[in-house]
């Protein structure tokens, strides 16, 4: 019999399509009174520190986003690009189309399912509106662990919130963030999705050193749970 007891899913790349920043960003930046190209370069060098908690609140984070591009906005003004960033960053996220069938075949099999993601605070603002959010069983989030992957304490928490040992877990990820390596690294089954779109995926920091399965959908990737004993 398969050994695994539990599912652990990346969010972004994995459970949904590439992710691009769409059009709604450049909005938001001009709004605060910033340049949109300063401002996402602002965003992408800070966003280990934004998804580790490290700059406080979600509006103390913005404002030391604007601080660094010399730019003091009033508070209504930052209250509406807050709402405005969770808003941008939903749309931007589209679900891969097998990924709600995906968990739910997970969930009839008997197994527990998590969610591991580094993100910064919008994230768990928004994932509860999504279908994907009764099918997990907890969530694991960066900004709130104060840790990003391939950080152990990620892998591990979600261990402890669903009852079970690494060993019992198969972890699917596209691979940024180090977090295939970190996942393996804790005693995990991982396989990397390599879904034809994440070529136009963002990434901070690839997996350069994973070199173990792949798949090309999640609905192949789940099929490791078949395969007995579990991989190493």
């Amino acid at each position: 019999m398969p050994s695994h007891r539990a599912v652990l899913f990346d969010f972004f790349g994995t459970l949904t399509r590439a992710v691009s920043r769409g059009p709604w960003h450049a909005a938001i930046a001009r709004g605060l009174g910033c340049d949109p190209s300063d401002f996402v370069a602002v965003l992408d060098r800070s966003f280990h520190d934004r998804a580790q908690g490290r700059l406080g609140s979600p509006e103390d984070t913005l404002r030391w986003v604007c601080d660094q591009l010399g730019v003091r906005p009033p508070t209504e003004r930052v209250q509406a690009a807050l709402r405005a960033r969770v808003a941008a960053i939903r749309a931007d996220t589209r679900l891969r189309p097998d990924a709600v069938a995906v968990l739910a075949s997970v969930r009839a099999r008997g197994l527990r399912t998590a969610l591991v993601s580094d993100c910064a605070h919008e994230l768990p603002a928004f994932l509860p509106q999504l279908p994907v959010a009764p099918l997990l069983d907890t969530c694991v989030f960066s900004v709130q662990v104060g840790h990003c992957k391939p950080h152990p304490a990620l892998y591990l928490t979600a261990c402890q919130r669903l009852g079970v040992q690494p060993a019992e877990c198969l972890y699917i990820g596209d691979g940024d963030g180090e977090e295939l390596s970190g996942a393996a690294a804790v005693g995990m089954t991982a396989v990397r999705l390599a879904a034809p779109d994440l070529g136009e995926h963002l990434v901070y920091r690839r997996d350069q050193h994973f070199t173990g399965p792949t798949a090309s959908s999640l609905t192949e990737a789940i099929s490791y749970l078949d395969r007995a004993p579990a991989l190493v």
